[in-house]
């Protein structure tokens, strides 16, 4: 069986059961939207092919998928090492249908978060010129922000289950703060952001807005963003292999 909808229904129905899941990955882009850009006087200003808001939109759509997909990929990550998969071995669900569902499950959240984010700015005036740019933001985001289950996995795999996804969601919120995702950075601190996990696929997300041009005027180059994708997708994969090893050596 390569999957199973009454699985996928239980882990849907769990996630939303649980208020850490609630909070960071649905509630939270949700509030920082509306704290950081809805409700600031700035938020009508001209910003690319749209306004402040769109921009502060995209930002924290951004953020809550990249929380989603490694949070609850960490869940399943730690769930396999505590024997899940011999559980598992004894219904007709394989291995591979818990992978599936449980990714299933963590693009599910990220899509809820980003239609709750997108929501909350189209009621509150986040505009763009044209309608695709809507679309265009919203499919980056989902289809890069992939790459941070490979992250929650190696997080999940590498350390201690009881932290894993903490673990998770709260490097997802530092490499924000330190990636010119919550705050515009300039100077030494922009220079040492286009280095960290966010940055790309950040700025990717708002491509459709700003054509790669910074708040500070600066513009980046789209081969530097997508470099630094591909590069963090090269680290997290390499962490999830160190992952899969060290959970073998402690078997």
């Amino acid at each position: 069986m390569t999957i199973s909808p009454t699985m996928m229904r239980v882990e849907a129905m769990r996630q939303v059961r649980n208020p850490y899941t609630l909070a960071f990955t649905l509630a939270m882009p949700v509030a920082m939207y509306l704290l950081f850009g809805a409700s600031m006087g700035y938020g009508d200003i001209s910003a690319g092919h749209g306004n402040v808001k769109f921009y502060v939109m995209v930002s924290m759509a951004a953020y809550g998928t990249a929380v989603a997909m490694s949070s609850l990929t960490s869940l399943a990550a730690t769930e396999a090492k505590q024997g899940w998969g011999r559980q598992l071995a004894m219904t007709p669900l394989g291995t591979a249908g818990y992978a599936m569902t449980k990714l299933l499950t963590a693009v599910s959240f990220a899509a809820l978060a980003v239609i709750l984010v997108f929501a909350a700015g189209l009621a509150t005036g986040a505009e763009a010129t044209d309608a695709w740019r809507w679309w265009a933001a919203a499919g980056i985001i989902l289809g890069i922000g992939l790459i941070y289950g490979l992250f929650g996995l190696g997080v999940g795999l590498f350390f201690n289950s009881d932290s894993a996804a903490a673990l998770a969601s709260i490097s997802m919120t530092f490499f924000a703060f330190f990636g010119n995702v919550f705050i515009p950075l300039d100077g030494v601190m922009l220079d040492i952001a286009r280095f960290t996990p966010l940055y790309g696929f950040v700025a990717l997300s708002r491509w459709p807005l700003t054509d790669g041009v910074l708040t500070t005027g600066q513009t980046d180059p789209l081969w530097g963003v997508v470099l630094n994708v591909v590069v963090w997708l090269v680290i997290f994969a390499v962490l999830v292999a160190a992952g899969v090893k060290r959970s073998r050596s402690r078997r």
